[in-house]
């Protein structure tokens, strides 16, 4: 009872009938533990049961709402705070081997020796191959100062190359790519809001040499904390802007509003957004469209307009429980509607583009500034909008990208070539003016792929050809220039979205010179 009482005490204020039929759930649930634990014919560990109730009672409940395991608490942890500890690589698995995709520049895996496209094999006395994508971090991650042995085979070298690496604190970086597109005009994407983001952007954005005119670049990211995209926000807002609001049962209303000046308070931004952008990316975007501070260019988002808390069990392991609502400043919810209980529906109606930009009962409001009309009623709709460009799309190039071909093909390629690429492009920009996908290149993805059992029909693959170009060449520039030079050839080469956002940015700058 006792237990009730602190559970019951930690709620908004409840009836005395809501209060007592608390009480008897919990009685109830906790007596059904006890006959477990005494009376189930088998000896049974209740940890697993526990978790399953716990994960059965959230999914009655919001879409967000979410059990955290030990180790799913670990990596949120480490994608949250900028940092974890291990050997500073990037992988991907190809034909069930772990492939360095690239090393963290100063890192300890790069200290030692070890280059991008090497195949790990052991990992102390651990056999490599076949490991989950979810378990090698298990075994290369762990507390900084210790060591971990790991064997690779690298392309040319007859026999296993063996690592000793220490490990050591590795930063998580949350903005991918941050380089000039015109005069004194900048781009910059952040893939997440972690504790690390807003110290990351004034980097860049001074690395830029604070443009006037900035496309800041939200597609994909799925938010984050809370705070920094407050603060983002901020940076392009004056002093006393409402930023976003919040509102729930239990917790008092709050509004979050700027205290000084934003760094860019003038100049023209343009933020791209779509169907993955969601909650902090929704906070950002929604706040510098009501106050008509940017053009939201792209995509309806994701509709996520919910606050979670995340609260510790004691064990390592935690519950994130939403606790609220947002709005942006002109008042909009960006919840999507949901029932609860039913996670499989809110989930396919957003892979079948629920959110209708030109639905006719949309929730108006107004933007601050310029009255403009905007809409509630499910995510951020986009000033510009721009349709996925589905042209070159076909199902055997979707089935090359699903099974990891363009990727494998890639670093055979690297495997030989890397050498005289590296040689023949020492920068990006002489290697986005110069090279040129070899046909040979494309031929051998295709041979590869038919090998697989993806047949290359003739048809789909003149189609699909101009985007495997761009791809491939993007995956051969982010081996050599790292993950910013891969957006740099899909933007350019792929982008809808990107190169509307260019071209409203040049009309911006011409206006004054036309009038």
């Amino acid at each position: 009872m006792l237990f009730a009482a602190i559970v019951l005490g930690c709620t908004a204020p409840l009836s005395a009938q809501q209060a007592e039929d608390a009480v008897r759930q919990l009685q109830k649930f906790v007596r059904a533990y006890r006959l477990l634990d005494r009376y189930y014919v088998d000896t049974t560990a209740m940890q697993p049961l526990v978790e399953g109730a716990i994960e059965g009672m959230l999914s009655k409940l919001d879409p967000h709402s979410a059990y955290l395991g030990i180790d799913q608490m670990r990596e949120a942890e480490a994608s949250m705070s900028g940092e974890f500890s291990g050997i500073g690589i990037e992988f991907m698995l190809l034909r069930d081997t772990v492939t360095v995709a690239a090393t963290v520049a100063g890192g300890p895996a790069e200290r030692v020796g070890m280059l991008p496209d090497d195949r790990i094999v052991r990992i102390d006395t651990l056999d490599a191959v076949g490991l989950s994508r979810g378990d090698v971090p298990k075994y290369l991650r762990g507390k900084s100062g210790t060591k971990v042995a790991v064997e690779v085979v690298r392309r040319g070298v007859r026999e296993r190359l063996r690592f000793e690496i220490v490990r050591d604190k590795i930063p998580l970086h949350t903005i991918d790519a941050a380089y000039p597109i015109a005069p004194r005009a900048g781009y910059i994407k952040i893939n997440r809001f972690g504790r690390t983001t807003m110290r990351e952007f004034r980097e860049a954005w001074n690395r830029l040499r604070r443009p006037a005119r900035l496309i800041l670049d939200l597609r994909g990211n799925a938010g984050g904390l809370m705070d920094q995209a407050v603060d983002l926000a901020g940076f392009f807002l004056p002093a006393g802007s409402l930023v976003v609001s919040t509102e729930g049962r239990a917790v008092p209303p709050a509004s979050h509003t700027t205290t000084v000046d934003g760094e860019m308070i003038d100049g023209e931004v343009i933020v791209l957004i779509d169907e993955a952008s969601a909650s902090a990316s929704e906070i950002v975007a929604g706040a510098l469209q009501d106050h008509d501070r940017a053009t939201i260019v792209g995509r309806t988002s994701f509709g996520k307009g919910l606050v979670q808390r995340q609260v510790p069990l004691g064990d390592g392991s935690a519950l994130r429980i939403t606790i609220a609502r947002y709005r942006t400043p002109s008042g909009r919810v960006i919840q999507r509607p949901y029932e609860a209980g039913n996670r499989r529906a809110y989930y396919l109606d957003h892979l079948r583009g629920y959110a209708d930009t030109t639905a006719a009962d949309a929730p108006r409001y107004r933007t601050l500034r310029k009255g403009r009309a905007v809409y509630g009623g499910g995510g951020i709709r986009p000033d510009v909008v721009v349709e996925a460009d589905t042209t070159f799309h076909t199902a055997w190039h979707a089935q090359l990208v699903r099974r990891g071909l363009l990727q494998e093909t890639a670093t055979d390629y690297l495997d030989r070539e890397r050498a005289a690429l590296a040689a023949a492009y020492p920068d990006f920009d002489r290697f986005e003016r110069g090279y040129e996908v070899p046909q040979a290149l494309l031929d051998t993805l295709a041979a590869r792929g038919d090998r697989r059992g993806i047949a290359p029909e003739a048809a789909a693959v003149r189609r699909s050809e101009p985007l495997v170009r761009a791809e491939l060449k993007a995956l051969v520039a982010q081996r050599l220039f790292g993950t910013e030079g891969f957006y740099r050839v899909m933007n350019a080469a792929r982008s809808a979205e990107f190169r509307r956002a260019v071209e409203l940015l040049t009309e911006t700058e011409a206006a004054p010179e036309t009038r």
